[in-house]
């Protein structure tokens, strides 16, 4: 989802399935955001960051934001960790 407030696709989102046939991957570009829901048990997830990992600087949006509007393949995810449940909205109520 692009989260750059200048570009001309700001707040637009794309899915993507990535599978072990298809091959796909996805480049998220800076200022970009992604999520991901398993289709399949016991799946294994990759990715690379461009930075090491500092804790102070994470960042994030709820999964189900009304501002974005994700449609999620298999509805409502499953399980959500404690951090991600706790990530406010991407605009505050009174903005929207």
């Amino acid at each position: 989802m692009d989260l750059r407030p200048g570009s001309a696709t700001y707040l637009q989102w794309i899915g993507v399935e990535l599978t072990a046939d298809n091959r796909r991957m996805v480049y998220i570009p800076r200022g970009c955001a992604h999520g991901y829901q398993t289709l399949a048990d016991h799946t294994d997830v990759f990715y690379f960051v461009s930075a090491p990992y500092a804790q102070g600087h994470q960042q994030g949006i709820r999964w189900d934001d009304p501002a974005v509007g994700v449609q999620w393949p298999l509805g409502p995810p499953a399980s959500i960790s404690d951090r991600d449940r706790q990530f406010p909205d991407l605009r505050p109520a009174a903005a929207r």
